[in-house]
């Protein structure tokens, strides 16, 4: 099925026509008819309307559909930025949660107060903040115990479920790659690196008629595999926006990762954010230029105008 923002081309487009400050989609104003991505928490930006605070959060609007990816360390923080945007998130349609750290998850009490049933998928982990479930067969049982010193007096539940930080909110736990609307789909990787080992993390990737628009919150298991999943859906990759986690690699581990992206890999744009960091942001201007795309907080990358 194809979605209504397609025909997008970036090829002969500049930052700057890319690039707009759009107001986001308010209760009233008619939907976009091609993606855009608002970032609404960021430790950068240009916007003195909106707060600075480490994290990630960003709205993505495409086919009818309003997604919140991440909410951000602070819900305080959240509901400021959101106003000073003139946005209503009692209007979304979907909540994605791409991993479990606080700076990615902080603002999501302020997403239930005004939203409260709104569905919100998350990585599905045994033991997670999202909470979970394993089957009563996990552990070692020793029937030579008295019944008093056995886990549930010897006979388990063949399920049990494990208490979220957020009870009675709509989660959906994701374990696998889903499509969660029409082309538009979840990734779903797990960290192999030191500090994140064993950590799930979900990307949102919006398969349009030309390439891959991609919004990742940490990139924990690595950009590159994430992007190379993101193939299987279209050879194409389009944009990537977010947080690559390159705030602490070394410069020759970022010349290494930005050259596997921009040669290897053929991402067309990059709108890096969050834990990018610093010195990556450099490597990824000077190696991508015009295809270089800032997205500070209060940022709106848009497709609206790309049609050619």
């Amino acid at each position: 099925m194809a979605i209504r923002c397609k025909a997008i081309s970036l090829l002969s487009l500049t930052p700057l026509v890319l690039l707009t400050t759009l107001h986001a989609t308010s209760a009233g104003t008619p939907e976009p008819k091609h993606p855009k991505i608002t970032v609404l928490y960021d430790a950068f930006g240009n916007s003195t309307a909106l707060q600075k605070d480490w994290g990630y959060s960003a709205l993505i609007e495409c086919d009818g559909k309003r997604i919140l990816f991440d909410t951000g360390n602070n819900p305080d923080t959240l509901e400021q930025n959101v106003k000073a945007k003139g946005m209503d998130l009692s209007k979304l349609d979907l909540v994605v949660m791409s991993h479990r750290h606080g700076d990615h998850m902080g603002g999501l009490s302020y997403v239930l107060k005004v939203h409260p049933h709104v569905r919100i998928y998350a990585p599905k982990e045994g033991f997670g903040v999202y909470g979970g479930d394993l089957p009563g067969t996990f552990f070692r049982k020793d029937a030579s115990l008295p019944a008093d010193q056995r886990y549930f007096a010897g006979n388990p539940p063949d399920v049990m479920r494990f208490g979220s930080a957020w009870p009675g909110a709509n989660f959906q736990l994701v374990d696998r790659d889903i499509e969660i609307a029409p082309n538009i789909h979840l990734i779903t990787l797990v960290s192999d690196k030191p500090g994140t080992l064993e950590l799930r993390e979900l990307s949102l990737a919006i398969n349009t008629p030309d390439g891959i628009l991609l919004v990742v919150g940490c990139s924990h298991p690595g950009i590159e595999k994430i992007v190379e999943r993101a193939r299987s859906l279209s050879q194409r990759i389009r944009l990537i926006a977010g947080g690559l986690h390159l705030v602490v690699a070394t410069d020759q581990d970022i010349a290494k990762i930005v050259t596997a992206l921009h040669d290897d890999l053929k991402v067309e744009y990059i709108a890096p954010g969050h834990c990018t960091g610093e010195p990556a942001f450099a490597a990824l201007k000077k190696t991508y230029g015009e295809h270089f795309l800032y997205a500070g907080v209060g940022s709106t990358l848009t497709t609206a105008s790309l049609m050619q």
